[in-house]
């Protein structure tokens, strides 16, 4: 037994907080790490202790072992949580841990490298008779030599990266006079990406499911497994929906699949909390594909089937204390879904998003559970990955589930930054999905180009944001005041209040104008069309709106001066009120000193010190929420500093330019 108290968690953002809440609630301190860009992430403030690492690169924080593990020893650190991800399948980092007698909360150094190599690992999984793709995993890598074995795999081929993973190094060969090139390039990206440029190759399972089995183990030679989790919704390999149990399961392939997965922890003396991946093709056979040894990201729908804290297991058996569990002890109740929630633009090929949460309330509800290390406030970098949240619901069958995790989604408030929201929700509700029957090969086939683009906002939800804005920059105003009689409130001597906005998106615009009725609703014009609406009720985030005679309700965020977003049915919309800019621009003239009227990133800056402008030059382009804003000269004179960078991404209110005034 190897007792400890003190764990460093290895890792940011949600898994961090995810281990931190589990180790807390069984009554270890916690210990967060943190680059300078993580310094107020929520991580860090759940911890008991946290010890800055470097800079925001990951190559100088959490990816440097040296400092993780000076980090451990300043702040008196007995084990180590690597979560999932950076260091967490580093086999040389492992053993630095034991080096310096720090418990590693994961598997074996031996095991690590052993399955850290597709060729090895398979080589290992044939001699332990695990079912596995007909392929070729030699020494030699030879063109050559390659090419011939190609030739008795038969087209098409996988060609992947032996040290990779996550799509990587990887390519789909369907006719011989396509390999070199396969070859050469597969090669080239795996060894930038995982400094090793050594393949295999494998026969293609076209549009297979992608089935997993979590299994654990034990150093007393215990090896169990919880069941599989589906994980076929994919999009160029990366992971996109999870759920488990996989929804065309048996008991008979189930039992068939865990054995193997068993067989192949067992041969290999494994320890801790591992997953065995398998191609499962339409005739119900099964081929080993990799073994990832560390905690999954998809972890929590095993954990919400079995009710087991997989977390607490792996701290368990890192203390060197027996599993505690028998294969007979592990019932599978109900289903659960997972989605993974990314900081992207699906409509600009799922290009990663950076920005300011303004807005963050998750969902609640039954069966709903976020796992997520964000809140409001926080800046999304550009330097880690993506994923900001995982939404993950359980059900007592498999449609209740998915209905639960699309009202999640629709229901939770998020702004401030674009994300990929609307294309999950999209994703469950395929009749595909809701059939069970997805691949491997569903987005590609459920989804073109033209279905992952934003719709505009209808005349509707233009007319629907107006009045939010309206009301909101009314109260604003009123709150200001020292007295007014709400009797007098949108009342004029002159006639109907008429307060004019102009939406753009590129080359779209709608114009349109709300007025206050006497009875408390409004109308608004766009051209000759009139719609009716009346403000119900509002929150800070949420306002219920009856439009044209129906009902809506929408979040909203309005704490940007002039600027809305609006989220209903989990879409979300932007709305910048043109006008009020241009006012505010001419309002603000004589100042002199520029800055950054919203989040955004500056594309182009047109000035340097010492040029002459003159009161609404064009001094730079800043990019924000999918549109293009001028940044203009607000007075005569000259420039006399300059700190804006093109390409640099910028806050509300950063200093851009300082013009000295003309004499």
């Amino acid at each position: 037994m190897r007792n400890f108290q003190n764990i460093l968690v290895a890792n940011r953002g949600e898994i961090a907080v995810r281990v931190m809440r589990t180790a807390q609630s069984l009554g270890y301190k916690t210990i967060a790490v943190y680059s300078d860009a993580d310094a107020d992430a929520p991580h860090v403030k759940m911890a008991d202790d946290a010890v800055h690492i470097g800079p925001s690169p990951v190559g100088q924080s959490y990816l440097d072992m040296d400092r993780i593990l000076k980090a451990a020893k300043e702040s008196g650190a007995e084990a180590i949580h690597p979560g999932y991800g950076f260091l967490s399948e580093n086999a040389e980092f492992a053993r630095a841990c034991d080096a310096a007698d720090l418990v590693f909360i994961g598997p074996t150094a031996d095991s690590i490298d052993l399955m850290g190599n597709k060729a090895a690992a398979k080589r290992r999984m044939i001699a332990a008779n695990v079912p596995c793709v007909p392929g070729y995993e030699d020494a030699d890598q030879s063109d050559d030599t390659l090419i011939a074995a190609s030739k008795t795999i038969g087209f098409p081929i996988m060609v992947k990266a032996a040290a990779g993973g996550g799509g990587r190094g990887m390519r789909l060969v369907r006719d011989a006079a396509d390999l070199t090139d396969a070859l050469a390039s597969a090669r080239s990206e795996a060894l930038n990406a995982f400094g090793s440029d050594e393949l295999i190759l494998e026969k293609a399972i076209l549009e297979p499911r992608h089935v997993e089995v979590q299994v654990f183990a034990d150093s007393h030679g215990n090896v169990i497994h919880l069941g599989e989790r589906d994980c076929s919704v994919q999009r160029r390999h990366q992971k996109v929906v999870e759920e488990a149990p996989c929804p065309i399961m048996t008991a008979e392939l189930r039992e068939k699949m865990g054995a193997a997965a068993v067989e192949a922890a067992r041969s290999i003396q494994y320890r801790g909390a591992g997953t065995v991946e398998f191609l499962l093709d339409s005739g119900g056979n099964f081929y080993f594909l990799e073994m990832n040894t560390r905690l999954q990201v998809e972890h929590p729908v095993t954990e919400l089937i079995t009710g087991l804290d997989l977390v607490a297991l792996q701290i368990k058996v890192a203390e060197g204390g027996l599993l505690g569990l028998e294969q007979s002890d592990i019932e599978l109740t109900g289903h659960a879904i997972e989605v993974r929630l990314y900081a992207e633009d699906t409509a600009q090929d799922f290009l990663p998003c950076t920005g300011t949460i303004s807005k963050w309330i998750p969902a609640a509800g039954a069966g709903v559970r976020f796992d997520s290390g964000i809140e409001a406030g926080q800046d999304i970098s550009p330097f880690y990955d993506p994923m900001i949240a995982k939404v993950v619901t359980y059900g007592e069958t498999r449609e209740i589930a998915r209905h639960r995790l699309i009202d999640a989604l629709k229901e939770t408030v998020l702004f401030g930054l674009t994300t990929n929201r609307g294309f999950l929700i999209d994703v469950l509700s395929k009749d595909s999905f809701a059939e069970g029957s997805a691949t491997t090969a569903f987005i590609a086939q459920e989804f073109s180009d033209e279905d992952l683009k934003i719709d505009l906002p209808a005349p509707e939800q233009a007319a629907t944001a107006a009045v939010i804005q309206y009301h909101c920059e009314r109260e604003k105003v009123r709150t200001k005041a020292i007295f007014g009689s709400p009797q007098l409130q949108d009342w004029s001597s002159g006639g109907s209040l008429l307060t004019r906005y102009i939406y753009s998106w590129g080359e779209e615009t709608i114009d349109l104008t709300v007025s206050p009725m006497r009875d408390g609703s409004y109308e608004v014009r766009l051209g000759d069309t009139v719609i009716l609406i009346d403000l119900v009720s509002i929150t800070n985030d949420t306002a219920t709106l009856t439009v044209n005679d129906r009902r809506r309700r929408v979040h909203y965020d309005g704490s940007t001066d002039n600027v809305l977003e609006i989220s209903e049915h989990g879409v979300t919309h932007h709305f910048r009120n043109s006008i009020a800019f241009a006012q505010n621009a001419e309002i603000a003239a004589g100042n002199g000193r520029i800055v950054a009227p919203m989040h955004g990133t500056l594309l182009e800056v047109f000035v340097q010190a010492g040029d002459d402008v003159n009161a609404g030059d064009r001094l730079a382009v800043l990019e924000a929420m999918k549109m293009q804003h001028d940044i203009l000269a607000d007075i005569d004179g000259v420039v006399s500093e300059v700190a804006a960078l093109a390409s640099q991404q910028v806050a509300i209110d950063d200093f851009l330019i300082e013009i000295e005034a003309a004499e």
